[in-house]
């Protein structure tokens, strides 16, 4: 980020570059720190764990935790993609050993980071998803548990999951319809499309739209207006999960039905999962060289 030298980086995940101010008021979590080892950049259960790790560290360590005191956490990328979703290498492997209760777990996994970060870590934390890359699937459900998105122009950004027969099971029905209509939200799950972030922000998906390499920037613009008000946003906080919430039980329930329907699944649809993870893997490679 652009005041890097005011920020101290932590080196305890090795998935990612995690970059937090001395007074500890912000986080900057940028995943896939691997990236060069041509990892793909997905949701590996290896950045998973590196994520919520942290996360609940910050969660948890009181002295943070202060009256009036705001504190911001934005979730970024090392890699040329925000995150291009679920581990569908895994997701195939489990499902072709009809392994319910691992697919399961690492769904539910999934369910507790996201409405960690959507119910701001405990209420005092707003959280900011940069998107500077491509979002797909879980890619753009981890941002559409955060409170803001800001996304670069010119980044593709969707939910393809239909194409191996399957739906976003993580979040994005339930956020999404916080921002947009069903109706809509139902037309992007089921068409599959990837949509540009210039798109997604006339639907209303994305809240701020930046021109290339501004986004670091106007994520700090927004931390320093919130700043200025921490009482106001800590207030919107609270009253967003009064008014709009998300509840938990409505998040398992639904990942519940994800993994039933990825059991189903038969080999056409298998194949498919695994010629997109070779794509994967050619863009992470290409990434890597």
């Amino acid at each position: 980020m652009n005041n890097v030298e005011k920020l101290r980086r932590s080196a305890a995940y090795p998935t990612m570059r995690v970059e937090s101010a001395p007074n500890s008021a912000s986080h900057w979590l940028y995943m896939h720190a691997d990236i060069g080892k041509g990892i793909r950049p997905c949701f590996r259960t290896a950045l998973m764990e590196d994520m919520w790790s942290f996360l609940t560290s910050i969660t948890l360590r009181d002295s943070q935790r202060e009256p009036g005191k705001l504190r911001h956490v934005v979730l970024a990328s090392d890699a040329q993609a925000f995150n291009l979703g679920g581990d569908l290498q895994l997701f195939s492997q489990l499902i072709r050993d009809n392994n319910r209760q691992l697919l399961l777990d690492y769904a539910r996994r999934c369910v507790d980071g996201v409405y960690h970060l959507h119910t701001g870590l405990g209420g005092d934390v707003r959280t900011i998803a940069l998107v500077q890359g491509d979002a797909l699937g879980g890619g753009l459900e981890l941002a559409l548990s955060c409170h803001t998105i800001v996304a670069e122009e010119g980044v593709g950004m969707g939910l393809p999951e239909v194409l191996f027969g399957m739906f976003p099971g993580m979040g994005a029905y339930s956020f999404l319809c916080k921002r947009v209509t069903p109706q809509l939200a139902e037309k992007i799950i089921l068409d599959g499309n990837i949509y540009s972030s210039e798109e997604m922000h006339r639907m209303g998906v994305v809240d701020l739209l930046v021109p290339k390499g501004q986004g670091e920037a106007a994520v700090e613009d927004i931390i320093r207006k919130q700043q200025r008000s921490p009482h106001a946003y800590l207030a919107l906080n609270a009253v967003r999960g009064i008014a709009q919430p998300v509840g938990y039980n409505e998040l398992m329930g639904i990942t519940e039905v994800w993994v039933d329907t990825a059991l189903a699944l038969g080999e056409k649809s298998l194949r498919t999962m695994d010629r997109i993870v070779n794509a994967q893997n050619r863009f992470a490679n290409s990434a890597a060289a």
